[in-house]
């Protein structure tokens, strides 16, 4: 089993960012006597005061209903993390399952249908509350309803998306947890020229259907390449054929790279394994989104702890269970990144990873 050192270095991000003519003698009394319209309102005040206790009570007695829809495929170690993140943060809230919170889990995968399905069917069963991760499962979410109230996370793009109206007033149903910046774009192509500084052009891969969210990278990106003289090529894949078509065609030119973009197509364990086996077989230096690539064996990645997100998003999930309004909570952008590497990728690569490199990961795999 190959040594993983993990460093604690946490980077912080601001978060973005919440009557004229009233008789003053009536209702009369049983016996005939007046009610004084002090009396009458005080009467009124008491039982309004007194309904939101016993409303609240009830709602106490009730068990709440949570609705999750992971946007991975059943069975997926990174999506079963994300449920395994989320539920262990509510019991510290004061929610415990089978106790005062039912949940109702569904999964996604690549086919778009089959997440509406999904979506559809969490949807039908009435929860109080949705809590949902990945842009193309949140989209297909708030698809089936305006109204149940939705926490997202791992997320891209939730504005461009049209989830919501702004970062600090939502305005709908719907708020939650950004997954990455766009200017996150640049920081992949400056570690692709810390890892390989001969690089003259790299392609860029995603699946436009299943990361419809990805030009919100794009320009990012594209600009960064410019800046420091590498040709850029975007690359639209959508099945294993095509992936492998791509890299053997980045293969066949020298000094040749790869980014790849955030996308539940390629971040699925089948199509995460190709593109390593692929990208080591033809020597290409690649640097993913997320360090569950590089913990799979591929080079280099930098994003965010997408579990993070995920105990970060259990707070809102209490706070809307207890009553809150997502439109009044803002959507929070990521607050720890990792950069991981993996040295046993770069020796098969016969790449020397530069020292202060090393020094600034959070996790390198030996």
């Amino acid at each position: 089993m190959a040594a993983v050192r993990v460093k604690s270095l946490t980077e912080r991000a601001s978060a973005p960012f919440s009557a004229p003519g009233f008789d003053d003698t009536i209702p009369r009394s049983s016996d005939g006597g007046s009610m004084k319209r002090r009396q009458f309102l005080g009467v009124l005040g008491g039982a309004a005061t007194a309904w939101p206790l016993r409303a609240q009570a009830q709602q106490a007695d009730r068990m709440a209903r949570l609705g999750i829809l992971v946007g991975l495929r059943e069975g997926d170690p990174e999506g079963e993390l994300w449920v395994k993140t989320l539920l262990e943060a509510l019991p510290p809230l004061g929610w415990k399952r089978g106790t005062n919170l039912q949940i109702d889990l569904r999964w996604g995968s690549n086919d778009l249908d089959q997440v509406q399905k999904a979506a559809k069917e969490l949807v039908g069963l009435g929860p109080d509350l949705i809590q949902v991760t990945t842009t193309p499962a949140t989209a297909a979410v708030l698809r089936e309803t305006n109204t149940i109230p939705v926490v997202f996370s791992i997320v891209s793009d939730p504005l461009g998306s049209g989830f919501i109206k702004s970062f600090a007033r939502p305005g709908g149903n719907a708020t939650g947890f950004v997954n990455i910046e766009s200017s996150m774009a640049g920081k992949w192509v400056e570690l692709l020229k810390e890892l390989a500084p001969g690089t003259s052009r790299i392609s860029i891969v995603f699946n436009p259907k299943t990361a419809p969210q990805s030009p919100y990278y794009l320009k990012s990106l594209e600009s960064a390449a410019a800046s420091v003289a590498l040709t850029s090529t975007v690359v639209a894949v959508n099945d294993a054929v095509a992936i492998e078509a791509a890299i053997t065609d980045l293969g066949s030119h020298p000094n040749s790279a790869l980014v790849v973009l955030p996308d539940i197509f390629t971040a699925t364990k089948a199509q995460r394994d190709l593109i390593i086996s692929l990208s080591a077989r033809h020597r290409i230096p690649v640097v993913y989104p997320f360090a569950l690539f590089v913990r799979a064996g591929g080079l280099a990645s930098y994003g965010v702890d997408q579990p993070d997100l995920q105990r970060r998003a259990a707070a809102y999930v209490d706070r809307v269970l207890k009553g809150a309004k997502p439109q009044d909570l803002p959507v929070q952008l990521p607050t720890k990144f990792e950069l991981a590497i993996n040295l046993k990728a770069a020796k098969a690569l016969d790449m020397n990873v530069p020292p202060t490199l090393l020094a600034r990961a959070d996790e390198v795999i030996e």
